[in-house]
């Protein structure tokens, strides 16, 4: 019988997002490390064990995901592990949006946030925890949690940078479960969709995107952020989707399929 108690490393900037799949995978039993601003994952893991009582302590880490040196990525693993043990589970939740706005008016120093944060960061976590599983010799499950906005059938104006960075996430998630499957270690995304507090949402106007989404999305509404992805999340490290790996599954009421749909109303 599968030992749902996995101990996971889960990043995460405080969203709400992050929260609730952190939140529901402590329910279940699950071994947790957030890694990210320490101050603000610290806030978020003592209202988690405040609400579940009786359950694992969940544990933070700090870690800027800014950074540009490896070394720091490396660390903040090697700190998660000597919490956890080994780890049976890598949950990547961390992304920084940015406002929508004309590529031809990103800043440099903005476009560098953007690729540090959405790429490099992924990028290093990658490695550091690939070793780690690998090392191990149990392997282990690695998940990314992106957008549609990087996906093909998700093309949003105002979004080319992030687009670009999420579209990045997607080939990172084919390339490296085929580079590191012989460790016994499976490489996922998600792709989600998205809910009214994402800068697209905000851009056309949140009144205008509560009204005509009913007409544009086929479940009638943005994306909850509550219910809507922990399930996945637990499903991709679970022992149940242990022949999975190199697959980005699409949560997102199917608004990918209707985005020319949903871009004529919007």
């Amino acid at each position: 019988m599968e030992n749902q108690a996995k101990r996971v490393l889960l990043t995460s900037d405080g969203d709400e997002i992050s929260k609730n799949i952190a939140f529901h995978l402590a329910k279940r039993g699950c071994r947790l490390v957030l890694v990210g601003n320490e101050r603000r994952l610290s806030s978020v893991a003592e209202k988690m064990m405040g609400s579940l009582k009786g359950g694992q302590p969940v544990e933070v880490v700090g870690l800027d995901m800014e950074e540009d040196r490896e070394g720091a990525f490396d660390e903040a693993v090697d700190k998660a592990c000597q919490i956890l043990g080994n780890l049976d589970a890598f949950v990547h939740c961390y992304t920084y949006e940015g406002k929508m706005q004309d590529p031809l008016q990103v800043g440099e120093d903005e476009f560098k946030k953007l690729v540090n944060i959405n790429f490099v960061a992924p990028w290093f976590l990658l490695k550091a925890v690939g070793r780690r599983m690998k090392e191990s010799k149990a392997g282990g499950s690695i998940v990314f949690l992106t957008s549609i906005i990087g996906a093909e059938r998700g093309l949003y104006p105002g979004a080319a940078a992030y687009g670009a960075c999420a579209a990045s996430i997607h080939q990172l998630v084919r390339t490296a479960a085929m580079e590191i499957g012989k460790h016994k270690i499976r490489v996922n995304g998600i792709a989600r969709g998205l809910h009214l507090q994402d800068e697209y949402p905000i851009a056309v106007g949140q009144e205008r995107a509560v009204k005509l989404v009913k007409e544009a999305a086929p479940l009638h509404r943005w994306l909850d952020v509550k219910n809507d992805l922990a399930s996945t999340v637990i499903y991709l490290i679970s022992d149940g989707s242990r022949y999975m790996t190199g697959t980005t599954i699409y949560v997102d009421g199917a608004q990918s399929i209707t985005r020319p749909r949903m871009r004529s109303y919007m």
